[in-house]
């Protein structure tokens, strides 16, 4: 490794995984620390902010675990104090946190709208709010979200409260990074397209394939122009090259990380 991101401190919202395997931040997190940053490592679930810190630890690199729900404001303010009594600075904030819920309009229930609004936008806005005025003292950063494609395109699955959120995290992104431009504060939202992670299994395979997996990734394979589907890998290597100062003159924009799909749906 290169050490791009050597000794700068990043917060990883959602940086544990959903179940076995490599989600988003998870992948993340260890490819940040092999280029040399600092973690802090946040997940609803403590366990899986534990496996990705004991991975990060395992190869010699620095890491915090630490469980809170990033969409109620005491927490969010309490870990943003921990991370910055252990490592004195936040350099990149990055917004892995996300989840789905099937429906439409109709048949989404009230309560199921709030959770997935709360969870996928709330809890960046509030990260936001406390970690942008220590950037702006620092006189530097990059916020980094994870939005998806289909924020942008219909992919065939009535999930009305993701779809929805996922567009919302764009123009947040950019109205961050156009009021904090001048402060040398990025900004940008990565739109992962269909991916083969764990999140995938826990909800879609009844929305695709009447829950049978094997066939949900039958289907979701044969949507993407490639013939495969992407991984978290090719999410983290996105992030880790925004979060670089090989894109320093990159904010308020998005970048799709999605095999072409964005290009087929359009």
């Amino acid at each position: 490794m290169t050490g791009r991101l050597q000794d700068r401190v990043a917060i990883i919202a959602g940086g544990g995984s959903s179940g076995p395997g490599w989600g988003n931040g998870k992948a993340t997190a260890v490819l940040f620390a092999r280029e040399g940053a600092k973690l802090f490592v946040v997940d609803v679930d403590q366990t899986a902010a534990d496996e990705t810190v004991a991975l990060i630890r395992g190869e010699g690199g620095e890491a915090t675990a630490h469980q809170a729900d990033v969409s109620k404001g005491d927490a969010v303010a309490e870990l943003v104090d921990r991370c910055v009594a252990i490592y004195s600075r936040v350099d990149i904030l990055h917004y892995n946190v996300g989840i789905i819920k099937i429906g439409g309009c109709v048949e989404l229930s009230e309560s199921d709208w709030r959770l997935v609004l709360d969870a996928n936008v709330t809890g960046c806005f509030l990260l936001c709010k406390y970690v942008l005025p220590i950037m702006e003292h620092q006189r530097t950063g990059v916020v980094l979200t994870i939005g998806s494609v289909a924020g942008i395109r219909w992919t065939g699955v009535p999930y009305i409260a993701y779809s929805t959120t996922k567009a919302a995290l764009i123009q947040f992104t950019r109205s961050v990074a156009m009021q904090y431009a001048a402060g040398g504060i990025r900004a940008i939202c990565i739109l992962p397209g269909l991916l083969d992670t764990p999140m995938i299994y826990k909800g879609l395979p009844d929305a695709y394939a009447s829950g049978d997996a094997q066939q949900m990734v039958a289907l979701r394979k044969a949507q993407c122009p490639t013939g495969r589907m992407g991984d978290a890998w090719d999410v983290a290597k996105a992030a880790l090259f925004l979060a670089s100062d090989d894109a320093k003159y990159i904010t308020a924009t998005e970048l799709l990380v999605d095999g072409g799909i964005a290009a087929k749906f359009g």
